[in-house]
């Protein structure tokens, strides 16, 4: 016979751990107060009427006696007509549980046994709960208004501004003939995925600006909401990625890179997505590796175990292909993530003791890691080019046949369509060469990496100024334009990040360092060459992830704040505990995050300004 403390009121007014019973009380009250709610169940003393339970049911969670069952390893009987008011249960007889034993490597680690010092523990789990289901429906609702208000408002006498003059009309061609063609140059000098999305908005919508811009906008929404994903899979926390999701939506270059039908914000949510696959791929490979160990399988290779079809993987190979199907930049996070996905798998073998992990790395998942984000890229790539080898007026189809191959070229003696693909890449090749600084190609509004960290250099997407308005003029200009509360903690929170992956050894910051160095680095390395804000764009969603997840261990930092306020259920449930200065100095944050949104979005939106009012916005000079 157990005597336990807590009574199990038929009223389901359940105390928590170490509290005095109180009465019971009615209608829906629990008489508590701010912070007290968060330690009672669910947030709240349990309420008669609770989630459709009837009276008699057993409470969601009744917490002491649960704990001892976890702690003494019997099976909890159900109530019945022995439990009185005071809530005596009778229980079998505990046994002794066995002592503990660890088992030589690799089947170590069984199930119920304590974890020795140094051993992987059990792999985390989040499961989605109605915080994670609000959060992201009202950060997607602040996306989609922020990206469509106004969208066809900015036009070029109604025609597309900007580099929308290129993508828009070759989008055009592709929903009307199925290619793209370019009859200035003759030469369309990126992919055709991107201009095939712009083509449905077309199709939908005709050949206007909404039709031009819709699918980016969406796609827009589609980064703000992958970027949310990847964090909560980083940090499993919903607050976390909320910050994320608001960083997201109020940043200027998301914003205007989803207002304007070019290439860049179908690359940026591609990227996004196969970054947030390949967290889930590693996470699902230390949770195979540590049930094989568990359960005693891990094999006596020294390899380690093989760890089966990796579909995560498999899906960041397909979201990879579909980036490099839209900018041959793409290309660059192929081979950065390609090279992290095989040097975790090298760690995690390692972590749980493989006694030659590099070689399993190599030997066990190289080559499928090859076939997953090489291979099969390559083949969503020339799939996105499908149209050009059903066309016989594509230009170069017929290069052989046509005379664009030197009959003396190795490409002569090639199919012809193989030639013309191959030429047509060779030239495309070329053009982007070509496009050097030192060689003459200049433009105002061009920029260079080192720039971009701090958003020094906009790009100007639409300027109508001498407008007469009032006294005065004014003017309307659309800038590709960073938030500062967000750009110009770029070095702070990166240099941040890899200090703790050194120094902690905190894993959840390496994918978003590892995509910041593959849209920065191999610009970087190419520093001659003509260069724009916007190839920057790639850049933003992993700069917010660092930012939540530092956001995430400040609000941890300092002690409660002692106004009543802070106590309230609202602020406490937002806050997941008392509120502390340091979740204080989040919030404050995320409030100067969108103070600068509303102050910039003039330049962000095209709206109707005097003069005056643009002047004090240019805080740099080179922002003019």
């Amino acid at each position: 016979m157990v005597e336990v403390g807590d009574h199990l009121p038929r009223d389901r007014h359940a105390e928590r751990l170490g509290e005095r019973a109180g009465p019971a009380r009615v209608l829906r009250r629990d008489e508590r107060r701010g912070g007290e709610r968060l330690l009672e169940p669910r947030g709240g003393v349990q309420r008669v009427t609770q989630r459709r339970r009837r009276e008699h049911d057993a409470p969601l969670r009744e917490r002491r006696p649960v704990l001892l069952a976890h702690c003494h390893g019997f099976k909890l009987p159900t109530p019945g007509p022995a439990a009185g008011r005071q809530g005596r249960l009778d229980l079998p007889a505990v046994r002794p549980a066995a002592p503990a034993t660890t088992s030589p490597a690799p089947g170590r680690g069984t199930p119920g046994a304590p974890r020795a010092a140094g051993e992987p523990p059990a792999p985390r789990r989040y499961r989605w709960g109605r915080a994670d289901t609000i959060s992201t429906v009202i950060v997607a609702l602040l996306a989609l208004v922020t990206r469509l208000v106004g969208l066809g408002r900015i036009t070029d006498h109604g025609t597309p501004v900007f580099d929308e003059k290129h993508y828009a009309p070759q989008a055009f061609d592709i929903a009307v003939g199925g290619i793209e063609t370019n009859p200035g140059f003759g030469l369309v000098v990126h992919p055709p995925l991107a201009k095939q999305l712009v083509a449905l908005g077309e199709e939908v919508f005709g050949y206007g600006p909404w039709g031009w811009r819709i699918v980016m906008a969406l796609l827009g929404c589609g980064a703000v909401l992958a970027t949310m994903a990847l964090v909560r899979r980083l940090s499993f926390s919903w607050r976390a990625a909320t910050v994320a999701g608001l960083l997201g939506v109020v940043d200027g270059v998301l914003l205007v890179g989803a207002r304007f039908g070019m290439l860049d914000m179908a690359l940026v949510t591609f990227v996004v997505l196969a970054a947030w696959a390949l967290v889930r791929d590693q996470q699902q490979v230390y949770a195979r590796l540590f049930a094989a160990r568990a359960a005693g399988t891990f094999g006596g290779s020294p390899l380690g175990p093989r760890l089966g079809f990796r579909w995560w993987r498999f899906a960041a190979g397909v979201f990879l292909g579909l980036a490099v199907s839209v900018k041959w930049s793409g290309l660059y996070y192929m081979a950065f993530f390609g090279l992290a996905t095989v040097a975790c798998d090298w760690w995690l073998r390692r972590r749980f003791a493989a006694r030659t992990p590099l070689v399993g790395a190599l030997g066990r998942d190289a080559f499928p890691a090859f076939a997953s984000l090489v291979i099969l890229p390559a083949g969503l790539y020339l799939w996105s080019w499908r149209s050009w080898f059903a066309s016989e007026t594509a230009h170069l189809r017929h290069a052989v046949t046509s005379g664009a191959v030197d009959q003396g070229s190795w490409l002569a003696h090639l199919p012809d369509w193989a030639a013309g693909f191959i030429r047509y890449h060779l030239d495309m090749l070329e053009f982007h060469g070509s496009l050097t600084t030192s060689g003459g190609h200049d433009h105002p509004w061009d920029s260079k990496p080192l720039s971009w960290l701090v958003a020094a250099r906009p790009v100007l997407y639409y300027s109508d100024t001498d407008i007469e308005c009032g006294a005065g003029t004014c003017r309307r200009m659309v800038y590709l334009f960073g938030t500062p509360a967000i750009w110009w903690l770029t070095v702070p929170v990166v240099g941040y990040a890899a200090w703790r992956l050194v120094t902690r050894r905190e894993l959840a910051v390496v994918w978003p360092l590892v995509a910041f160095a593959a849209g920065f680095i191999p610009w970087l390395i190419a520093y001659d060459r003509q260069m724009y804000f916007f190839y920057a764009e790639p850049l933003v969603p992993f700069t917010i992830a660092l930012l939540a997840l530092a956001c995430r261990r400040i609000a941890r930092l300092g002690p409660p704040v002692a106004a009543r306020w802070a106590a309230s259920w609202p602020v406490a449930r937002l806050a997941g505990g008392p509120l502390t200065w340091g979740g204080l100095s989040v919030a404050a944050y995320l409030a100067l995050a969108v103070g600068m949104f509303i102050y910039f979005s003039p330049i962000l939106y095209g709206t109707l300004i005097p003069d005056w009012w643009f002047q004090s916005m240019m805080w740099l000079p080179s922002w003019r």
